[in-house]
């Protein structure tokens, strides 16, 4: 595994912001790190980057400790924190190379933000002061300079925020090439982007993880659960319906309308326009209820 968290919690003071998280990430997938404001999730970041120490448990990136090898870390990650900190005086050329020298890159400096320029399509604005870029172009200055050292872990704290639809498919497309061979965790509150770019999803709620899982499976219900809604054409009895294999539960929606709780994985359709007819009641409608993950993020958060 590239990054090991183990046991790790957090105090701001009194306040708890991570408890007990267990994670491990792997190269070459990118992972989507969900949760509500105030969740715990940059600051799970900040501890991975070296940026804050952990008040409780182990964090290890390529078999380095963060709080024992922290400058050897800080050289595998590279991190774009949320409020994409840059000096909007210096021209984005010139701030590239000033973040090439810091890494004491010497003859690879100029070759290297070449490269980034683009990578990260900065070409048309190399030459403009950052404080002058829109909020999309400043984001891609931060992924520029996140990337600058070729980090073999990448963090992004909101790496899409501000940029339009074209630039939104640019960039999630560089994410997902650099994600073919490195670790890359990116915390976004755009589900759809989730969807489309995370092979994995982890949900953070109150310091928490109360979801960890490939992100098709999490998109396909709440702790294995799927829904179907059955209309009737008259009154029935609703305990009955609990008897159709495969039902958990079973909630009224409206007059002679029921919502079906089942195991993910399982369409029992079948069973129930079957079962109906034993009981000699008539099946209006019945429909399969689509889950996507933003269903799940609410029903995991709320």
């Amino acid at each position: 595994m590239s990054i090991e968290i183990i046991s790790l919690s957090k105090f701001y003071g009194q306040q708890k912001v991570l408890d007990e998280v267990n994670l491990s990430f792997k190269p070459g997938q990118i992972t989507g790190l969900l949760g509500p404001n105030g969740a715990g999730k940059s600051t799970l970041m900040k501890i991975i980057a070296c940026f804050i120490p952990p008040t409780m448990g182990f964090v290890s990136v390529y078999g380095y400790d963060v709080m024992k090898d922290s400058l050897k870390v800080r050289q595998l990650v590279g991190y774009l924190p949320e409020n994409n900190p840059l000096y909007p005086e210096m021209y984005v050329r010139e701030f590239l190379l000033f973040i090439a020298g810091l890494y004491d890159l010497g003859k690879k400096s100029k070759p290297r933000v070449d490269e980034l320029i683009g990578m990260t399509g900065l070409h048309a604005e190399s030459n403009k002061k950052i404080g002058t870029l829109s909020k999309g172009y400043k984001q891609r200055v931060g992924l520029a300079q996140a990337l600058m050292h070729d980090p073999q872990a990448l963090i992004l704290d909101e790496p899409t925020s501000g940029l339009d639809p074209n630039q939104l498919t640019e960039i999630r497309n560089l994410i997902r090439e650099i994600g073919l061979t490195r670790t890359v965790l990116l915390s976004t509150h755009i589900m759809q982007e989730v969807e489309v770019l995370c092979q994995r999803t982890v949900i953070i709620n109150k310091g928490r993880i109360v979801a960890d899982d490939d992100t098709v499976n999490i998109s396909a219900g709440v702790g294995g659960m799927e829904l179907i809604t059955v209309e009737f054409e008259s009154t029935v009895d609703s305990a009955k319906l609990t008897a159709i294999p495969g039902v958990t539960k079973v909630t009224s929606l409206a007059l002679n309308k029921y919502e079906l709780e089942t195991i993910a994985g399982s369409d029992i359709r079948v069973e129930v326009f079957r079962f109906a007819v034993e009981q000699k009641w008539v099946v209006v409608a019945m429909q399969k209820e689509e889950r996507n993950l933003e269903d799940v993020f609410r029903s995991l958060t709320i």
